[in-house]
């Protein structure tokens, strides 16, 4: 995470319903093969675990149970120019918003996989109202246990908890409207909007 104090992002709750807004991410461990990185989606399973799962074949997965790990989510960003400041002597940086979540991993036990992928299912269905929710019971009978057999579910337990807010907060009100303003053009409004927050 970056070091300038004044990105430090600490407020747990708040970084807890980013991951929920934005729940993909990547997953790093160290494995006997070296360092390994898998691509997620996850889901709260309580205040201070996240549940996730990866495919038997990922060459992660033999190596989970009992590692320290750490999951990634990222979200808004966006390339700022210097020119965008209305300030002399500025140099070229990069705007983002990102949590960094770290613990021990342990395998869960097969009779707790399908709750876990219908709480991902349907933190992700209700996203899409008014669409009906889909749930499996629309599946052929027998056919979701059958594709259970190819994932294995795990949950991590956050230890540390690590965020970063780099909107601007070094430079002076104008500048971060201005540069706001130009990434807004850029097609970065994401980033843009949270810039604007700040000032709020």
């Amino acid at each position: 995470m970056h070091p300038d104090p004044k990105f430090r992002w600490a407020d747990r709750d708040a970084m807890r319903a980013f991951v929920a807004k934005a729940p993909f991410g990547m997953l790093f461990a160290d494995t006997p093969a070296g360092p390994c990185v898998a691509h997620v989606p996850v889901v709260w399973l309580d205040e201070g675990r996240i549940g996730f799962h990866l495919s038997r074949g990922n060459r992660m997965a033999a190596h989970l149970d009992g590692a320290r790990a750490l999951f990634v989510a990222n979200g808004p960003h966006g390339y700022v120019s210097p020119d965008w400041y209305g300030l002399e002597d500025q140099v070229p940086t990069w705007n983002y918003v990102a949590v960094e979540l770290e613990g021990d991993v342990r395998m869960m036990a097969p009779d707790r996989l399908p709750a876990l992928i219908d709480a991902l299912s349907h933190d992700n269905e209700v996203r899409l109202a008014p669409k009906p929710v889909w749930t499996r019971d629309k599946m052929a009978d027998g056919l979701f246990d059958r594709m259970l057999g190819a994932i294995t579910g795990y949950e991590l337990t956050v230890a540390d908890w690590r965020g970063t807010r780099k909107l601007g907060q070094n430079k002076v009100a104008s500048a971060r409207l201005g540069a706001a303003q130009r990434l807004e053009e850029a097609g970065d409004s994401g980033i843009a909007a949270l810039m604007r927050e700040t000032l709020a």
